[in-house]
């Protein structure tokens, strides 16, 4: 099964037309990730553990710290 430009065009265009050009960059982006994601799995060794957490426990760690800083400013207004 050959995709040829004509082909490919029609994807894209169908793509376009179902996400939306503001959902279609992140979309790639995520579809990039996951097939590096992929390849860097198939190609590592067995052995070797893939923690693709890292990124998801930073994010979380930051989200966490800038809820405890704004409650933290919360109560300093509360106290005015």
């Amino acid at each position: 099964m050959n995709f040829g430009p004509m082909e490919i065009a029609i994807l894209l265009g169908v793509a376009l037309l179902f996400f939306g050009p503001k959902r279609l960059p992140g979309l790639g982006k995520s579809m990039g990730e996951a097939i590096r994601g992929f390849k860097k799995g198939i190609s590592s060794d067995p052995d070797e553990a893939l923690d693709v957490t890292d990124k998801t426990k930073k994010e979380v760690l930051e989200n966490s710290e800038s809820k405890v800083q704004n409650s933290e400013a919360q109560k300093q207004r509360d106290k005015v």
